[in-house]
Parts: C-alpha cells; sequence; structure tokens
C-alpha cells in the first residue's frame, strides 16, 4: 500500500515536471520561421523606425529572443551574453534581435535602459505594440515569459522557452553554447 503510495506520488510529481517541460513556444526545431514582421527598433542603425530584422538577416544564423515583459536581470544577463557571441561571430555574418510585446510607453525606456546596462553592441531590441503584436503565425505561447530561436537559412536549429522568472545561469550558458548549432562549420 504505502509502495502504491510512494509510485503514485512520484508519477505525480514526475507528470508536473513533464507539464512544466512541455512548454512549447514559437517555430519548433526544423520548422520554418514564419516570415517578416516590423517592429520598432530601440538601438541599432534603424533606431526610432519600423524595421524587419526577420528580412535584415536573410539566411544568415540567428537568434531571436521573443519576450512578452520588460526584461529583468536575467534577460538582460542573456542579452548581454547573446550580444557577445554576435559580435565574436561576426565573420559569419551572425544576427541578434530581440522584440518585446506591450505598451510602447512603458517598454521604450525599459529596453533603452537594457541596452545601456547590456551594453549592445550588436544585438537589436525592439518593440511590437499591444495594437501591434507580433503576427500570430509565429505562435507564441501566452503562458511563455521568453522564447529563444536560433535559426539558419530560415530554419529553426534551437528553440528555448521559459515561463516568467524561470531563466537561470544555466540555461543561458546552454543557449550560448547552442548558438554553434547555426554557425558555418
Amino acid at each position: 500500500m504505502l509502495r502504491n503510495l510512494m509510485a503514485a506520488l512520484v508519477v505525480a510529481a514526475l507528470g508536473g515536471a513533464v507539464v512544466a517541460a512541455d512548454l512549447k513556444s514559437g517555430p519548433q526545431m526544423g520548422d520554418k520561421v514564419p516570415g517578416a514582421f516590423h517592429p520598432l527598433n530601440i538601438n541599432g542603425p534603424d533606431a526610432g523606425k519600423k524595421y524587419c530584422l526577420y528580412c535584415d538577416a536573410g539566411d544568415d544564423p540567428v537568434v531571436a529572443v521573443f519576450g512578452r515583459t520588460a526584461p529583468d536581470q536575467m534577460t538582460v544577463k542573456l542579452l548581454k551574453a547573446l550580444d557577445a557571441e554576435t559580435v565574436k561571430n561576426a565573420k559569419a555574418d551572425m544576427h541578434s534581435f530581440a522584440v518585446f510585446s506591450g505598451n510602447q510607453a512603458k517598454l521604450e525606456p525599459a529596453l533603452k535602459d537594457a541596452a545601456k546596462q547590456a551594453d549592445l553592441k550588436k544585438l537589436v531590441l525592439a518593440i511590437e505594440t499591444t495594437d501591434d503584436p507580433i503576427p500570430a503565425k509565429y505562435n507564441l505561447n501566452k503562458d511563455a515569459d521568453v522564447t529563444v530561436i536560433l535559426y539558419v537559412d530560415r530554419v529553426v536549429k534551437v528553440n528555448y522557452t521559459f515561463e516568467k522568472g524561470k531563466l537561470t545561469d544555466k540555461d543561458i550558458d546552454a543557449i550560448v553554447k547552442d548558438v554553434g548549432k547555426i554557425l558555418p562549420k
């Protein structure tokens, strides 16, 4: 009896972990990236303009981050690490951008502050307003606070999804390591 109860508790605990691990957001490994959209760029060469970062990158290696809320300290740390990888892999024409959805009046100062905190050199921060959200074809999960997509030739090689407050240093290290999966051999 006790053994059955313990087994049920283990299954329930594992079931809970599996559900959390099953959170999917955005195009998945092997999927084509859905296409163009024109967010308001906060930094970079097209700051202050609505510009298609997807279009600009073409078939080059790309790390795209999608956020539902203003970046917290861990997200800023992720952006800084991805920017460093983008600078390091400039010869491979690597691109990186992070698009946050929400109210422009609230997000713009937060993103400018994040760009300054992270001392971004190449990674572009952008906003899709609540009036002009990221296209539904990107299939971003409403429960995902941060979605990270690594792609090349417009095909997803890696996808990471995090609920609010769940991004860790270990996750950042794994994402940075996976950048190699989109770079030329």
